[in-house]
């Protein structure tokens, strides 16, 4: 039944819940296994209110899950490219909300490791972070032997991206870099090959010039190279409510967009709706990748580009962002942005994707390769 890397089922009572699937070959790893059932311990421990909690977990079972309450709401990704930046308004009690679920994360001794847009979704009532705990519990055993850290280059810390120590100051880098991707829409480290990304991350200053005081001093100071000089989620809130009044600008509900308000009602009607072979989520995504690709077929390469990366998004919500259909939309998104001339940008998705199906599939997977090649092409 759970043979997928993380799809959206329901509980013996119809409780909608986010289900995520260990890989067949990394479950294989009893280092693994024994990080991962200690990993989700603790995550069972956390109970802050702007994080998805678990529900359920089967450690020891094969191949191991956790189930975590189904959030209906966009990504931050999604909400980014569905909306835009997002209005001041809005990223004040985004940031809150985050802080706040860093200090829950950590009290539990947990990091979270991979703290991007994708892993944090905006219910009607705030934000909530997913997937904490877990890329620690993959990050120590398979994949740092194959050379590949977890993480995403634009918003992993210097540490992080040189195998250092990584600590809560770590996430707190993270979560600067998702404020200013929050406000602005665009990373503050840019884009690029994932190697370009992690050397500006190192030695670069981050683009903060679109983002208005006090916000830029706040998310500046997460960003600062030393995580000594980066202020603690506490200490954030402290500085956050010195500049924002949460009674008198949320009286209610997070000022969200209407576009993104909308998406939220359509995620939880989802949900809610009688969940049948003909409704489910996977189902319509995959009608979704038959209509991008006739799309394309027909000659209108920018739209295939951007319906499948559309796709790509929502497979990465429904499925998992590792689950071969996701990465299957990512490489037609790449192809079709070549397509329309935008050779750079078209190289640094195959790039990215080269990266994750390392990580996945191995280096010398041919998918890994073909992915790898397609990138120097549109590199030259």
């Amino acid at each position: 039944m759970w043979r997928r890397d993380r799809f959206l089922g329901r509980s013996p009572g119809g409780r909608a819940v986010a289900v995520k699937v260990v890989h067949p070959h990394l479950a294989r790893q009893a280092e693994l296994r024994q990080r991962f059932r200690l990993e989700v311990a603790a995550a069972q421990a956390v109970s802050g209110a702007y994080t998805a909690p678990v529900v359920a977990a089967g450690p020891d079972d094969d191949p191991p899950w956790i189930a975590t309450s189904y959030v209906p709401g966009p990504s931050l990704a999604e909400a980014i490219a569905e909306a835009g930046p997002l209005p001041d308004g809005s990223v004040w009690p985004l940031a809150a909300g985050l802080a706040e679920a860093l200090q829950a994360i950590h009290a539990e001794g947990l990091l979270h490791r991979d703290l991007k847009p994708s892993n944090v979704l905006l219910a009607a009532d705030g934000p909530r972070v997913i997937d904490f705990g877990i890329a620690r519990a993959m990050d120590a055993t398979a994949l740092t032997r194959t050379g590949t850290t977890v993480g995403t280059p634009g918003f992993m810390p210097p540490e992080q991206a040189q195998g250092g120590h990584v600590g809560p100051p770590s996430d707190v880098f993270s979560l600067g870099a998702l404020l200013a991707f929050a406000a602005t829409g665009s990373e503050p480290f840019g884009q690029g090959p994932p190697l370009v990304v992690l050397q500006r991350v190192l030695a670069g200053e981050p683009r903060l010039d679109r983002l208005t005081d006090p916000l830029r001093a706040l998310v500046s100071a997460c960003l600062a190279k030393n995580p000594a000089d980066r202020p603690t989620p506490a200490q954030l809130l402290a500085r956050l409510t010195s500049h924002w009044d949460p009674p008198a600008a949320l009286p209610g509900t997070p000022p969200w967009p209407h576009a993104v308000t909308t998406l939220i009602q359509t995620r939880a009607t989802t949900a809610t709706a009688p969940y049948t072979e003909h409704s489910a989520p996977e189902r319509d995504l995959d009608r979704r990748s038959d209509h991008a690709r006739e799309v394309g077929e027909a000659g209108e390469h920018a739209e295939a580009a951007r319906l499948f990366a559309g796709l790509a998004a929502d497979r990465a919500r429904v499925l998992g962002p590792d689950h071969p259909d996701t990465l299957n939309a990512r490489y037609d998104q790449a192809w079709y942005t070549g397509d329309t001339g935008a050779d750079t940008e078209a190289a640094r998705l195959f790039a990215e994707l080269a990266a994750d199906r390392a990580r996945v599939l191995g280096p010398d997977h041919p998918h890994t390769l073909n992915a790898r090649a397609l990138s120097e092409h549109w590199s030259e």
